[in-house]
């Protein structure tokens, strides 16, 4: 098997459990610890130690604690403001792991694209449920497909804004 039929069957495995882990959060509102961390460890293993890795060690260890501490920080502000969670610790984990595998650089399109799919779904969702704005909505799912995005297209949408600035 060559080098580059590999490297597609990594991406394809590590898309599965990510529309699995979509999946388990849009029925039950929860990333499991027991899908992410794992996730997580093999992103850093996978980066660090293959030859066939997508960033550098260094970039992966920082992904993955920028992705972890952005989504904590911001939980801990809306906690703070709210008096509430504003996003569970599921959801840092998730994008934990997508740092971990796609590098800091990833981060910022990761969540410009999650979250405006994500209000857009998130109002589709509400609406088909029947729930008024203040209820929750599983929020994993934006990020797994702005995750895949990333995955597959890397900085799309960068170049999409630039090619339309020129």
């Amino acid at each position: 098997m060559g080098h580059l039929e590999l490297i597609d069957l990594i991406r394809l495995f590590l898309i599965l459990i990510l529309i699995y882990l979509a999946y388990v959060d849009l029925r039950t509102f929860r990333l499991p610890d027991v899908i992410t961390i794992p996730l997580i460890l093999a992103g850093l293993c996978f980066n660090s130690f293959s030859s066939l890795r997508l960033i550098t060690p260094q970039e992966s260890i920082f992904g993955g604690l920028l992705g972890y501490l952005l989504l904590w920080l911001l939980n801990r502000l809306y906690r703070y403001i709210k008096k509430q969670d504003g996003i569970g610790m599921g959801d840092a984990k998730l994008l934990s792991a997508l740092g971990v595998w796609l590098g800091w650089v990833a981060l910022p399109n990761i969540l410009l694209l999650a979250s405006v799919s994500g209000i857009i779904g998130g109002l589709i969702w509400l609406k088909l449920n029947k729930q008024n704005h203040g209820s929750a909505f599983p929020f994993g799912p934006f990020l797994i497909f702005a995750g895949i995005m990333e995955l597959l297209w890397p900085q799309l949408l960068q170049n999409l804004l630039l090619s339309n600035l020129s």
